[in-house]
């Protein structure tokens, strides 16, 4: 199974859940990528990844959605509704294979939210492996 997420800048949210899935669900290919990737993948995703001994897993640098293959993955997890439909503008056959999990971007959030943020993608993560 192929699972690719989405956020806005493939810095904190996707880029997490990625390296958390490859952690947990070794048997899955994880992936993921940015509509607006521009800055480099944030110190606080380092920093909880290896706290969660995930690390070794993380990307080097934040990816481009419209370099993906869409269509080669079996679920598309988008952290919002906007990026879902940004997905769908790339690849409307991909509809079936998206669902959104509705996780805010701790960038925009005060200070103190990242932990909390990281601590739901974690979970969410954990279901999907569970129902993998």
């Amino acid at each position: 199974m192929k699972v690719l997420f989405v956020c806005s800048g493939n810095a904190y949210r996707s880029p997490v859940a990625e390296a958390l899935l490859k952690k947990l669900g070794p048997t899955v290919e994880a992936d993921s990528a940015g509509t607006d990737p521009a800055i480099p993948i944030s110190e606080a995703t380092k920093k909880y990844l290896k706290g969660e001994a995930a690390l070794r897993y993380l990307k080097r640098a934040p990816e481009d959605l419209r370099r993906k293959n869409l269509i080669s993955y079996d679920l598309i997890v988008a952290m919002k509704p906007r990026h879902k439909t940004i997905v769908l503008a790339e690849c409307p056959e991909c509809a079936e294979r998206i669902v959104v999990w509705n996780i805010d971007d701790p960038y925009f959030l005060p200070h103190g939210h990242t932990t909390r943020i990281f601590d739901q993608i974690k979970m969410k993560v954990l279901e999907l492996t569970a129902s993998l």
